[in-house]
């Protein structure tokens, strides 16, 4: 893939993950937070459901298999997303976007914790900058608010279902995997919002707009772009750009809704920028390295 390519893509699919926080922010005035994101990722699913269908991709054929789907959407869109929508509440697109993006620091501890995955100096020393960057930005705080409690628990369910995906992930077809998920997490979504909070919808022009845009660009498009870049190129250098999601966070809050960049909030997200982006460049050179060691004593038994 050439330079101009990549570097089009990669813009698109992280400006696509960050600006959605902005969005949902415009969206709420016109749908109770738990509703809006079921409706986004019910439709998003019925749309990848069909797609996948008349592919002819593979589905599970065990039960097993089924309810491993609805666990990973259970995490992955219900827990994540229903966090995100219900932080922005209290606190900004631009506060939830830096807290949400943590989750690959968090994926190195839990990964630790549960997995006993070894990792290296570089990605701790991304998960101890990423740390101080949360500190620096919630630091500021004067009163604390219900969002950043939400916005945490959003990169935490963000990370326990990365490593759910990790360890169930190659049973599934990539694109049937996602497109259950967002369905079967979209339906949880709906029930939490009639059990949780008194649902209702607004529908105008504005509304519907916001709607489909989250469901298509944000939701869709987003995914289908960035798994085209992981399957098309190299991985570690793909995902070593997810810095760039919460840095478009920050800006399309400056920019669509005209929230403040006080100083803490730059500072700490750019500490945690740098812990993304140690984290992730870190996963493809320890495979490379694992490769090379593993072909220096190939040679040497030769």
């Amino acid at each position: 893939m050439n330079t101009f390519k990549f570097t089009s893509l990669i813009l698109l699919t992280t400006f696509l993950m960050g600006s959605s926080f902005a969005v949902v922010k415009m969206g709420l005035p016109y749908s109770s937070p738990l509703l809006l994101a079921a409706l986004r990722f019910i439709l998003a699913g019925i749309i990848m459901v069909v797609i996948v269908i008349v592919l002819k991709r593979s589905h599970p054929a065990s039960k097993e298999n089924w309810i491993k789907m609805l666990i990973i959407g259970a995490f992955q869109t219900a827990g994540v997303m229903g966090c995100i929508f219900l932080s922005l509440r209290t606190i900004t697109a631009s506060e939830s976007s830096i807290l949400t993006f943590t989750n690959p620091l968090l994926v190195v501890v839990f990964g630790t914790i549960f997995l006993q995955i070894r990792y290296t100096c570089y990605q701790w020393i991304g998960v101890l900058l990423g740390l101080v960057g949360v500190s620096i930005t919630m630091g500021a705080q004067i009163e604390f608010k219900i969002g950043i409690l939400f916005g945490i628990f959003s990169a935490v369910f963000w990370a326990l279902a990365t490593l759910l995906a990790k360890k169930w992930g190659a049973i599934f077809d990539t694109w049937v995997l996602s497109a259950y998920q967002m369905l079967f997490g979209g339906l949880l979504l709906l029930i939490g919002s009639f059990t949780l909070e008194s649902p209702f919808f607004i529908l105008n022009g504005e509304s519907l707009s916001i709607l489909l845009w989250l469901s298509i660009m944000s939701s869709i498009v987003q995914f289908a772009v960035w798994f085209y870049l992981l399957q098309n190129g190299d991985s570690g250098k793909t995902s070593a750009f997810l810095f760039l999601a919460p840095f478009f966070g920050v800006l399309s809050g400056w920019l669509l809704l005209g929230e403040p960049l006080y100083p803490t909030l730059i500072v700490g997200g750019l500490f945690i920028i740098m812990g993304i982006y140690l984290v992730n460049r870190n996963f493809q050179q320890r495979k490379v390295v694992k490769k090379v060691l593993l072909i220096n004593n190939l040679v040497k038994r030769e």
